[in-house]
């Protein structure tokens, strides 16, 4: 009885294993990509502080703090 069940269980376990490996592989790529936007957020911020136009910086630094690994992502952990 134990041998049937394993066999009835067995394509359950495969899926899983390949959609974790799926997920895990998509979730370190949006990783990197949000790492890269956050840094040409954070030179944004930057350039505008520098060229006066302090709103702008301040919005643009907020958004480049929220797509870092230490904002939101880091809530989601």
């Amino acid at each position: 009885m134990r041998i049937i069940l394993k066999i009835i269980v067995a394509p359950f376990v495969v899926l899983l294993t390949i959609s974790w490996a799926v997920l895990v592989f998509l979730f370190c790529w949006a990783e990197t990509i949000l790492k890269f936007a956050s840094g040409i957020t954070g030179l944004v911020a930057l350039v505008m502080f520098i060229a006066g136009q302090t709103p702008g910086g301040i919005v643009f630094a907020i958004i480049a703090f929220l797509i870092s690994p230490v904002g939101v992502p880091a809530f989601a952990k």
